[in-house]
């Protein structure tokens, strides 16, 4: 194996994913460090190929975004508004049901609603959402609200955590996104979104869902003001918590978008291939405990993505249909893929593409040329 590892000083490191331990928070560190790309890359690939072969997954999904008003006003956010703001919207109930049973129609195993932290929009309404789009789209899994959005409508109306998510889940919730983890160094969070929810507070709201059953995915934003060392925390984390409650299905580093956000003449500009390549390869090779690890196409490109394939990755995330908030930051992206295309990219990888929902129950994966 150390054959195809240039850097010398990831030998112990090679040693490790070679006998299947468990690398801790050095070893992270000197990944991220190392630029020996190809042999991160390699030692990722190891353990993608143990875990799943020539298998990558994808999704036939619809993310919504109901509103982008939002009482964070997170700095490396340009997709919220305040109320009154021009450009700020929010989703009539009718619209949003429409638009999912709209794709329900054409086959969707998954539809995906995160938004922003509207001050009048109660539990309510979100109750009526996730009944109506249950009776709208039988059979479709809803992943919807943010542990932030959970934490937001907790504390608005008295409830603890397990009190809201027993309520969501009788609605129709299935499952949690994994958005609003940001980097959970308290000293970034103060820089980037002071308002928003703790990393601790992230992770109760998610270790609460994992305990009643629902299952969640984990994210991490990166490429801003964070350090590799933050970065490497972040992971341990969350590696921490999957330990205790075996509740996520997936992790997904999401690339940072600089533009029209208050960061933009902080940070150098967004994240380059060779960064993204990295994030995905030590994720997968500090995440042991996870079954998954996402390249979310929207926020690196689908080449990129097709690249990442072998670096660890083995989901291609899905059709998404529409995205906003990457693209209100400058995203160039596409906002859809169709299932012929996610095809395509996975085949001319080399691999063997597996059609999912979002629990990771395998839909198809007869697929012929």
């Amino acid at each position: 194996m150390d054959g195809f590892v240039a850097d010398g000083d990831l030998g112990e490191i090679a040693r490790k994913v070679a006998a299947g331990s468990r690398l801790d928070f050095e070893d992270g560190v000197r990944l991220f460090r190392s630029p020996d790309l190809l042999g991160v890359g390699y030692l990722a690939d190891l353990v993608r190929r143990r875990k799943h072969g020539d298998r990558v997954y994808f999704v036939v999904n619809r993310h919504i975004n109901h509103t982008n008003i939002c009482v964070n006003g997170c700095r490396f956010c340009a997709f919220s508004k305040e109320e009154g703001e021009p450009g700020g919207y929010v989703m009539s109930l009718d619209d949003l049901v429409a638009r999912a049973r709209a794709s329900w129609k054409l086959g969707i195993a998954e539809v995906h609603i995160v938004g922003g932290l509207h001050p009048t929009l109660d539990l309510d309404y979100y109750l009526e959402m996730l009944r109506r789009l249950r009776e709208a789209a039988p059979g479709v899994i809803i992943q919807a609200l943010t542990a932030v959005e959970v934490d937001y409508l907790a504390q608005l109306h008295g409830l603890t955590l397990e009190e809201i998510l027993v309520e969501f889940r009788a609605a129709g919730l299935d499952a949690l996104p994994g958005g609003g983890a940001e980097v959970f160094a308290p000293r970034v969070r103060e820089l980037v979104c002071p308002k928003k929810i703790s990393g601790a507070r992230w992770l109760a709201v998610h270790g609460a869902a994992h305990r009643l059953g629902l299952r969640s995915n984990a994210t991490m934003l990166y490429g801003h003001l964070e350090t590799v060392e933050e970065r490497v925390d972040h992971l341990l984390q969350l590696r921490e918590l999957q330990d205790r409650t075996g509740g996520f299905h997936t992790f997904i580093p999401l690339a940072f978008h600089p533009r029209h956000t208050d960061l933009e003449s902080e940070v150098r500009g967004p994240t380059t291939g060779y960064d993204d390549l990295k994030m995905l390869a030590v994720a997968r090779l500090m995440l042991d405990n996870f079954d998954h690890i996402k390249a979310f196409w929207i926020m690196i490109g689908p080449k990129l993505a097709q690249i990442s394939l072998s670096f660890g990755v083995n989901d291609f995330d899905g059709t998404v249909v529409e995205e906003r908030i990457t693209h209100a930051a400058g995203a160039e992206t596409a906002q859809a893929l169709g299932r012929d295309e996610l095809l395509r990219f996975i085949r001319a990888a080399g691999r063997h593409p597996v059609e999912r929902d979002t629990l990771y129950n395998v839909i198809r994966e007869d697929f012929r040329h």
